[in-house]
Order: C-alpha cells, then sequence, then structure tokens
C-alpha cells in the first residue's frame, strides 16, 4: 500500500493538473513497482511560499527579485 506525499507551492494549481499528477504517479507505481492502484495513495500538499525557503530566504523573497 504505497503512499506519496507531493509537495507543491500554493501557486493556484488547478484540480485538472492535480488530478494529473495524481494518476501519473499512481501509474508510474504501477508500471514500476507493480503496484495495486487500488491501494496506492497519492496526497498533495500546497505549501504557501513564505513557508518554503531555497538558499536561505522564502519563495516570496525570491519571486519579488
Amino acid at each position: 500500500m504505497p503512499y506519496v506525499n507531493i509537495k507543491i507551492t500554493n501557486d493556484k494549481v488547478d484540480p485538472l493538473k492535480k488530478a494529473l499528477l495524481i494518476k501519473g504517479v499512481t501509474q508510474l507505481l504501477v508500471d514500476v513497482l507493480d503496484k495495486n492502484p487500488n491501494a496506492t495513495f497519492v496526497v498533495i500538499d500546497e505549501v504557501n511560499t513564505d513557508n518554503w525557503g531555497i538558499g536561505g530566504e522564502t519563495i516570496t523573497a525570491r519571486r519579488k527579485q
């Protein structure tokens, strides 16, 4: 029973793109690991850009540059 957690910034990713991510990751686990898609869990967490950092600064700050 695989569990995949995808974390993305909350940049208003539309529901269709999220559905495609879930479908694609599920299919990848079926194809590569022969997992049952009905027992594969995919969760998408959207993280505020103030709470996501790289290179010592937030994504919000980097995007303002």
